[in-house]
């Protein structure tokens, strides 16, 4: 089962973490692979047994006399919550210790950035009284539409009109659910979802192709965030021809004024075709209308001018399109490709792959919900919560 740990060091959080990547664990498998005592064994799993997270069941096979116990990781004992904040629709979830969705909801992004954080916390309390009560809240996993200060939790453009601004949202939802909280952009929770979908790629783009555009950006094996958090924000680039085109950051001439899906939309109620949301734009695309359809391609082609330039500089092995403009991907990703074969370099796209989101990919609530479990079920925030490493 693999090469022993070096035994100094190797706490419960790290025994945790080999439990809860094996199918099947016994403590003497655990002796194996960390080099511990049976002693020391017995008192790091003995605290994940106090604290839930760990169950203990005599199944193992036998080779005579009492069967070894079988240790699972236990996804039941505690919750974790996921909000993903759109511009036009937001959902929250309840997710178990696995990332499984335990209870969701969805509810249109309207009013100011605090009366939407509100509206949020407020559908998690429900969700949350749909569950048994003695479920612990282990953390709060955040996909934000903007740049975010990670290290402060704080969302520095959420909103466009009143409202916008630097917000305080990791302090919002720790201090109503007493929780840690992990804030992201909802470009960067997708690539970091997709880097797990893909461990063999080590430079991917994600590009988030909704009502707003923004890419994530992993570049040797890592997620880049800038300096000031505002990597990948491609869709306030200016272009060309949209110099007058009035974009809902307050400036004008960015990419989002003629290819994002709330321009899509204009641009469909100018030409007489009134359509509510995005949603209704991929039922046209689906349908065959030859507005939606040229609408959306040139909306990829728009998106591949910018995104060229992004192939000749990171290259990227692979481009994964997310969002929901990608749900009738066919157009999309078609003048995306078109575009960017044509401006980018033979040698920066000569094995580039560029696909949409898989049917199977995580939604928007369980990247966050994964997010967040990344960080709270690591070993060094596993013995801070367990008190500590026994020796």
């Amino acid at each position: 089962m693999g090469r022993p740990m070096v035994t100094p060091g190797v706490s419960v959080g790290d025994v945790l973490e080999l439990i809860r990547g094996r199918a099947v664990v016994t403590r003497a498998d655990l002796r194996r692979l960390t080099g511990l005592s049976r002693t020391a064994v017995t008192l790091r799993v003995e605290q994940l047994l106090d604290h839930g997270l760990v169950t203990e069941r005599a199944e193992g096979g036998s080779t005579g006399g009492r069967p070894p116990a079988r240790l699972a990781f236990n996804s039941e004992s505690g919750v974790v919550f996921a909000v993903s904040l759109g511009a036009g629709r937001s959902q929250v979830a309840v997710c178990d210790l696995a990332g499984a969705v335990l209870a969701e909801s969805e509810f249109a992004t309207v009013g100011r950035t605090e009366q939407v954080l509100v509206a949020a916390a407020d559908q998690l309390d429900t969700l949350r009284e749909q569950l048994p009560a003695d479920r612990v809240v282990y953390g709060v996993g955040v996909g934000v539409p903007s740049a975010v200060d990670v290290a402060t939790g704080h969302s520095m453009s959420l909103s466009t009109g009143p409202g916008r601004g630097d917000i305080a949202v990791a302090e919002f939802l720790a201090d109503r659910f007493g929780a840690p909280v992990l804030v992201d952009s909802d470009v960067n929770v997708l690539a970091l979802a997709e880097q797990a979908r893909h461990p063999e790629v080590r430079d991917l783009l994600v590009l988030k192709a909704s009502t707003g555009i923004g890419a994530g950006i992993i570049a040797g094996g890592r997620l880049q965030r800038g300096a000031w958090g505002g990597a990948g924000e491609i869709g306030h680039i200016k272009v060309a021809g949209a110099e007058q085109r009035q974009c809902r950051c307050g400036d004008r001439g960015c990419l989002e004024t003629v290819a994002a899906g709330w321009a899509v939309l204009k641009e469909l109620a100018d030409q007489g075709k009134s359509v509510a949301n995005l949603h209704e734009l991929n039922e046209l695309v689906r349908a065959g209308d030859s507005d939606a359809l040229r609408l959306v391609r040139e909306a990829g082609r728009r998106i591949g001018e910018v995104v060229a330039a992004a192939v000749n500089l990171l290259n990227p092995a692979v481009i994964v399109v997310r969002g929901d403009l990608s749900h009738t991907a066919e157009p999309l990703v078609a003048g995306l490709r078109e575009r960017i074969y044509q401006q980018s370099s033979a040698l920066a796209t000569r094995s580039l792959r560029i696909e949409p989101g898989s049917a199977e990919a995580p939604t928007g609530v369980q990247a966050c919900a994964a997010m967040i479990l990344d960080q709270v079920l690591a070993a060094p925030s596993v013995n801070a919560r367990l008190g500590g490493v026994p020796v």
